[in-house]
């Protein structure tokens, strides 16, 4: 009987190893990751900075969301405060949001690839919970909200140095029905 509990212990550590980083290419001159998702903002060369990926049924031009309005919030290194520059951003996409009650948002919080996978998801997911309570608080409704943390799982941009750890320290916002 005790070996039961060693064996499911040794089965974890082995299912956990067995899970290593997948890197994530961009094919020279193309827009997209080797998943097949565009890249968002400046990485991809065209479009409005801050355009985020579409979820399936997605409404609108440019992944949905008001007109003319980023769907990227970028963070300091090592925050998740919304910095001020971004409160008008987060005015505009919760009007969009309380005007109607069908549209859903997924609010996907993102890292640079410092520190740990650990501690990158829960950097990740408190910036998109941050972003989703200031969204609530200017009227969005909470069952159109729903959060996802990557990470440092989806880079919008390759690269080790500060540029591209600041394209990478972010929240998008992706529209849907």
């Amino acid at each position: 009987m005790r070996f039961l509990p060693v064996l499911a212990i040794v089965i974890g550590i082995l299912m956990l190893a067995g899970c290593g980083k997948k890197p994530t290419t961009v094919p020279d001159g193309a827009g997209s990751t080797a998943t097949g998702e565009t890249e968002t903002g400046a990485a991809a060369g065209e479009g409005q900075e801050g355009e985020g990926r579409s979820l399936p049924g997605a409404s609108g031009a440019a992944g949905g969301g008001p007109q003319g309005v980023a769907n990227v919030i970028y963070f300091d290194f090592d925050r998740s405060d919304i910095r001020p520059e971004y409160a008008s951003l987060i005015n505009s996409h919760a009007k969009f949001l309380a005007g109607s009650s069908a549209i859903k948002i997924r609010v996907e919080g993102h890292t640079d690839e410092r520190g740990s996978r650990e501690y990158n998801i829960a950097l990740a997911e408190r910036r998109a919970q941050a972003v989703r309570q200031a969204l609530k608080l200017q009227g969005a409704g909470d069952a159109q909200l729903t959060t996802v943390s990557y990470g440092e799982e989806r880079p919008s941009t390759t690269g080790s140095d500060e540029s591209a750890y600041e394209k990478n320290r972010r929240v998008e916002l992706v529209y849907g029905r």
